[in-house]
């Protein structure tokens, strides 16, 4: 698609032809489509109930593509003992619906690296144990490279896409309380607070997230995906933030066999960084990536340029991860600081009381430019986002003063959850101040708050092995393995497949898995 056929297809004016002009398909996006309605979901509890109440409305399919997955979590703990967990979920809809289909593609790997336990996964559940559901993992990926989207499809008419597994330690409320007494792993056992953003949307876009998802099972498992759709299933109690409103999809997909490499999500970083005029807000997990770092120096560099407000988790969860990304962060952030002469790049970390212990993870991947643009999705700011991991990225496009009142308000929505003070409050005191980090600092106090991430001297350079741990594309020499890899894959193939029926595999029924 050219340029100016993306620019018809989101009714583009004179007004917002700028904006709109700067996603460009094959390059920053794979397509611009409109979405008739979508919402912002923050927080797990938010994420999980719109789901559930999206669940109860499927009428024929139901797709999950993930990281993880864990059939034993509830999405309305709230609920008691009365609340089903999700495999149990799934599986009573489709007993209770003889047109229902449940498909559900999640990350070979995900047993050994994911928070879920590993053997319901390995080896499924009673839940599992139904003709209509079909749980397959997919290893259709280089080495040391993870399938990263979230994406969650029902009746290919609404799509749920962000950062946001169906698996355990995702849930959490915008208070985030030390003793949230809903927050506890299936043992009892509490596990700590996080933040989180998921997006829900319906519309033409949703057709655009179908192909991402299409593509996706095709090469694990060389099935089609069922392509009809059914007539919009948007749940009742989700309220819209916006209607009919351009939005852009953005991929990351390793090189991989005869398959090239997509990176439309780094280079929409790329963009959207460039575009900003007054403030850059980035949620982030990691806060390492040496290509958004590069441009984020060459702005600060700038006399005239953008604040840069980051929110980012204190201290990375597990050793590999404290080891590179976090020497990693604060590397970068030396490098930002030496560079940053106007003193615009603002770095916090959120804390939810005044106990040094009780900090909160960071598990959003959001960015919001200026009122124009508002990112939500998988990608991380480290380098395996870059070329490496498989990410789904969507992008809000304001075409109209209403579209940007909306993406302002939900960015002090954010930014008021994380200071502990209500989104009036924030938005008096940004008018009173002119000037948003100056409001922000402001804000901050004792208890829940935002807390700077303090900066010391020390080395700039990447950590030496970076390029083993954290690679932008996969490794170079294990491309003779990757190929033996795919060699084996298609003589299985083959072998599975008959001369005279089309190169595509026999269903797996019953829970079977790859």
């Amino acid at each position: 698609m050219n340029r100016q056929s993306t620019q018809e297809r989101t009714g583009g004016s004179s007004a917002n032809m700028e904006d709109s002009s700067l996603f460009e398909p094959n390059s920053n996006c794979c397509d611009v489509a409109k979405a008739h309605r979508a919402a912002v979901l923050i927080d797990g509890a938010a994420y999980f109930a719109a789901l559930d109440a999206a669940l109860e409305c499927a009428q024929r399919f139901i797709t999950i593509i993930g990281w993880d997955f864990d059939a034993s979590i509830q999405l309305r703990p709230q609920d008691g003992a009365t609340a089903p967990a999700l495999g149990d979920r799934l599986r009573s809809l489709v007993e209770e619906n003889p047109d229902l289909e449940v498909r559900i593609l999640i990350w070979s790997l995900a047993p050994l690296h994911t928070p879920s336990a590993a053997m319901p996964l390995l080896a499924g559940g009673n839940w599992a144990e139904h003709e209509r559901i079909h749980l397959h993992l997919d290893t259709f990926h280089p080495i040391y490279a993870s399938h990263h989207q979230k994406l969650v499809i029902i009746d290919n008419a609404v799509a749920f896409v962000g950062g946001m597994d169906l698996t355990v330690k995702r849930w959490d409320t915008p208070d985030h309380a030390p003793d949230e007494p809903l927050r506890r792993n299936e043992n009892g056992s509490p596990y700590e607070p996080v933040h989180d953003v998921q997006m829900a949307l319906a519309g033409p876009v949703v057709q655009r997230l179908c192909v991402v998802a299409q593509e996706r099972w095709y090469n694990a498992l060389t099935e089609q995906l069922p392509d009809q759709s059914v007539p919009d299933p948007w749940p009742a109690p989700l309220a819209a933030d916006f209607q009919n409103v351009s939005v852009a999809v953005s991929r990351t997909l390793p090189r991989f066999g005869r398959h090239k490499g997509v990176s439309e999500a780094a280079r929409l970083t790329d963009s959207l960084l460039q575009a900003a005029k007054k403030t850059i807000y980035i949620e982030a997990q990691y806060f390492t990536g040496r290509r958004m770092g590069r441009t984020l120096e060459r702005l600060l560099a700038q006399p005239e340029g953008p604040e840069v407000i980051v929110v980012c988790t204190y201290v990375a969860n597990g050793i590999l991860e404290r080891f590179i990304m976090g020497a990693n962060r604060e590397r970068l952030l030396r490098r930002l600081k030496a560079s940053d002469q106007y003193n615009r790049l603002h770095v916090y970390y959120p804390v939810i009381d005044n106990d040094a212990q009780h900090r909160l993870l960071i598990h959003s991947k959001v960015m919001i430019i200026d009122d124009r643009f508002l990112r939500i999705g998988s990608a991380n700011l480290n380098n395996r986002s870059v070329g490496l991991d498989t990410e789904c990225d969507v992008t809000v496009i304001s075409q109209t003063q209403h579209d940007s009142a909306t993406i302002h308000r939900l960015r002090n929505k954010l930014l008021a959850e994380h200071l502990g003070v209500a989104q009036e409050e924030l938005h008096h005191r940004e008018l009173q101040d002119a000037d948003l980090c100056t409001a922000i600092d402001g804000l901050r106090r004792e208890g829940k708050s935002l807390r700077p991430v303090a900066v010391h001297s020390g080395p700039q350079r990447a950590f030496p092995g970076t390029f083993l741990l954290d690679p932008e594309r996969p490794l170079p020499f294990l491309k003779a393995l990757h190929r033996l890899l795919s060699s084996v894959r298609g003589l299985r193939r083959r072998e599975n497949v008959s001369s005279d029926k089309p190169n595509v595999s026999r269903p797996r029924k019953r829970g079977a898995r790859k």
